[in-house]
């Protein structure tokens, strides 16, 4: 069994999807849990991929594919972990803000939160402060992900954190925020709970609130 696993662990180190897919196949075919699975294989590699990009062996494309493998992997788990009625560490709600196009950044943060246990809602771009509100409220999301890439935008996440508290969630959700633009400074001042200057960084400060 260990031996699956450890597979599925270099698998997604390497960023081969195929082999991590076939690799989350046969753990689940030999009776693995799902929840065994996630937490024997594919948290304990994206936690090791957040560790090898803050210590500069990984860059954004090494870390990018380690993420699209470990995602084929949950993929083929998600339906299992419903049955076996696992909760995720937390739900998080994420989009770039209202006049922003920019996504990859973003995409790979909710990749990263995905593997660090997070069930990740993910609004898209160009995401206005009340559908924020909205869907945190529906989703019943404890945490609220917000990303700007441009100094024009990021002034919307100031009127997305009033949208939110005039929605009455703000005691409910913690607010973290990231993008080029950012800084701790600029976090505080608006009144999030946190700033991530990347990916991995992301996924750490989400699993702290």
């Amino acid at each position: 069994m260990q031996e699956v696993l450890k597979t599925v662990y270099q698998g997604i180190l390497h960023g081969n999807l195929e082999g991590v897919q076939e690799s989350v196949g046969e753990a689940v075919q030999a009776g693995l849990d799902a929840d065994n699975i996630l937490k024997g294989g594919l948290i304990p590699a994206m936690t090791e991929v957040g560790r090898l990009f803050e210590e500069g062996e990984y860059f954004v494309p090494e870390m990018l594919v380690a993420a699209r493998a470990m995602q084929g992997g949950l993929e083929i788990l998600k339906p299992l972990l419903v049955e076996e009625d696992v909760k995720p560490v937390g739900k998080v709600v994420i989009g770039t803000v209202k006049g922003d196009l920019h996504d990859i950044g973003k995409n790979l943060v909710a990749m990263m939160l995905e593997g660090a246990g997070f069930e990740v809602i993910d609004l898209g771009t160009d995401v206005s402060p009340d559908k924020f509100a909205e869907q945190a409220r529906e989703k019943g999301a404890d945490i609220v992900a917000m990303s700007a890439l441009l100094t024009t935008t990021m002034t919307n996440m100031m009127v997305t954190i009033k949208a939110i508290e005039e929605a009455g969630l703000r005691e409910k959700v913690k607010i973290m925020v990231g993008g080029a633009p950012l800084t701790d400074e600029y976090a505080i001042q608006i009144g999030a709970d946190g700033y991530a200057a990347d990916a991995s960084q992301a996924a750490k400060l989400a699993l702290s609130f």
